[in-house]
């Protein structure tokens, strides 16, 4: 049975000396966070998720979800029990607006707690989590009445809430879907269509889901231009607040996947439910795409919560397996054979682990912190470069922590040999579950493409050149400092790298778009690769201070987050070099090929 015990420290470490949030403490939210606040949610969502969710992991992977003739769904045993617990303690209202039942701290805290969630209950954590994304484009793009009759219940966390684009036919290209609304005299309208791989589409957790769908209102464009929202309760609510009939809509089956098992991923039949736009008609898009960039931010951090959960199984079981003996000579002659740990491979494949981990938290919660920043401040100016730069991020972080979240289980898998490939270890549950974050939300493609296509040039590419002007200032308030050398020589190469890569795309792509289409992954992932470099290079700076400080007794500690540091900028920083490469290589290759070649 895998374990798991929440690295409450380091998101400590990384809030408070590297991140300094006490800084923003003049935005909405933010004095209340305190130091003892912070730390006792943390402490207290790390013991949530190790003793309520960690057990449930594999035993609702088993069993699975069960859709019943009446379209019922039943989610596995404890699941209600566990999300009962999330309920009594507002978990899911952390950051929501108090004046409807939300704590109103920083949203920070929140993918804080959530990484510990999706750590100990990958599928069990979608639950809670879509619900947040719903409150935030309810929140954004509703009318007052509609905030006033589903936010509190779904803050509170006894009503649930979805998001339905994706259709049989069409995933990604949402103008071809076809769900339509047909205005009706009292200002509704009536839904019709079918939905696929809704996750959490139906369940027996709570006692109301709140779907948010998109659909075309009778003669609107064709396109996505023609696209509305609408949010479909499956229970009406009553003029008093009150549950009324059953909406029409129901689950038509659950879907058989890979992963995810304990998550019921629904296909969803709309038959002339009632619904109600949100927003304004035909720009359904933009107000989905409030919800969408929560989740992908979401998604990003489920990469890393695969990762880090896998990474303490593979760890623990490297420092215990006994396997030959280290290739300079026993290390534990007293024992009939040394832990594996000893061999460089094992190091060098849980390090790669360790420092993308380490790093990615950090990424995860800066990107998290500019979309509060972006949300709170009164200052324009900062307001708009925070939503510059998560703006920018957003696709970075979904796509990179993702692919290197999944190699990261299967790397982690390969410790453990033989006992990695069998079930009741867990470690090929991770591998399964950590598949889908590459898949939902824009394929990690289309992520990649987003980021080349439109973050790029967006307002003449200001927030990319924010982006470098803020790593080359770091590295010019630094060039002095003897102990940063190690870490800032790297970060500058890999930089000037994607500054090569930029203006290879911006001489290149005009003419020729394959060339940004064939160097988009690879432009993504050498982003990410510099991104990451800063965040080991900030947490590098904090390290020194707390060293210089005395490391109030926790010197090994900081000791450690040095030599990862290092290890990353040898060894996987250098990777940038080979993404330009490929990206300067342009889309000859890539598009000669016959389609009857394949």
């Amino acid at each position: 049975m895998p374990s798991y015990q929440a690295p409450v420290d380091e998101v400590l470490f990384l809030l408070n000396d590297v991140f300094h949030i006490e800084r923003h403490n003049n935005l909405p939210g933010f004095a209340d966070a305190s130091p003892d606040v912070v730390e006792a949610i943390l402490t207290e969502a790390g013991k949530l998720a190790a003793e309520v969710l960690t057990p449930l992991n594999r035993s609702g992977d088993i069993e699975g979800c069960t859709r019943h003739d009446d379209g019922r769904v039943t989610t596995p045993k404890g699941f209600r029990e566990a999300y009962a617990a999330i309920i009594a303690g507002g978990w899911i209202g952390i950051s929501a607006p108090a004046e409807l039942g939300g704590q109103g701290l920083p949203a920070t805290l929140t993918v804080a707690v959530n990484e510990f969630l999706a750590s100990a209950n990958l599928a069990f954590s979608m639950y809670p989590g879509l619900v947040q994304g719903a409150i935030a484009a309810i929140l954004r793009h509703g009318t007052d009445v509609q905030k006033k009759t589903y936010l509190p219940k779904m803050i509170e966390g006894v009503w649930a809430g979805t998001m339905n684009l994706t259709e049989p036919h069409c995933g990604t290209d949402l103008g071809l879907l076809r769900t339509k609304a047909v205005k009706q005299p009292d200002g509704s309208y009536k839904i019709t269509g079918t939905k696929i791989f809704i996750s959490g589409g139906e369940q027996d957790l709570t006692e109301n889901i709140v779907h948010l769908v998109l659909a075309r209102i009778e003669g609107a464009p064709e396109g996505t231009k023609g696209i509305s929202l609408f949010i479909v309760p499956k229970v009406l609510v009553n003029a008093d607040g009150s549950l009324g009939a059953r909406n029409g809509v129901s689950c038509g089956s659950i879907e058989h996947k890979m992963g995810i098992h304990a998550n019921s991923t629904c296909v969803m039949n709309y038959d002339n439910a009632t619904g109600f736009l949100i927003g304004e008609e035909n720009r359904g898009l933009p107000a989905m795409f409030t919800m969408m960039n929560e989740a992908r931010l979401g998604v990003g951090l489920q990469g890393l919560a695969m990762s880090e959960v896998a990474y303490q199984n593979a760890a623990a079981y490297a420092k215990e397996r006994l396997q030959g003996r280290a290739l300079s000579g026993p290390k534990f002659p007293d024992k009939p054979a040394d832990p594996i740990i000893v061999h460089p491979d094992v190091r060098r494949t849980l390090l790669t682990i360790k420092a993308i981990n380490e790093a990615g938290r950090a990424l995860v919660l800066w990107t998290a912190l500019q979309g509060d920043i972006s949300h709170r401040s009164a200052d324009e100016k900062e307001s708009k470069a925070a939503d510059d730069a998560m703006g920018l991020l957003t696709p970075v972080v979904k796509g990179v922590m993702t692919d290197l979240g999944f190699a990261n289980t299967v790397a982690a898998q390969q410790m453990l040999g033989g006992h990695g490939y069998i079930a009741e270890w867990g470690m090929e549950q991770f591998v399964r579950d950590a598949r889908i974050p590459m898949i939902y939300e824009g394929a990690n493609g289309i992520q990649a493409l987003d980021l080349v296509g439109r973050k790029l040039p967006k307002d003449g590419g200001r927030a990319l050149q924010a982006f470098f002007a803020e790593v080359q200032s770091f590295l010019a308030a630094h060039k002095d400092d003897a102990a940063m050398k190690a870490y800032a020589a790297p970060l500058n190469t890999a930089l000037g790298h994607l500054q090569q890569a930029t203006m290879w795309f911006v001489q290149n792509a005009m003419a020729k778009p394959d060339n940004a289409g064939a160097g988009a992954t690879d432009f993504m992932h050498l982003f990410g690769l510099v991104a990451l470099g800063y965040m080991w290079a900030r947490i590098v700076k904090a390290a020194n201070e707390k060293l210089a400080s005395g490391a109030n007794g926790d010197a090994e500690r900081y000791k450690n987050k040095l030599i990862t540091a290092r290890f990353f900028m040898e060894r996987l920083l250098p990777e940038t070099g080979a993404h330009l490469a490929r990206i300067q290589s342009g889309a000859e290759s890539t598009m000669a090929m016959p389609v009857e070649g394949f």
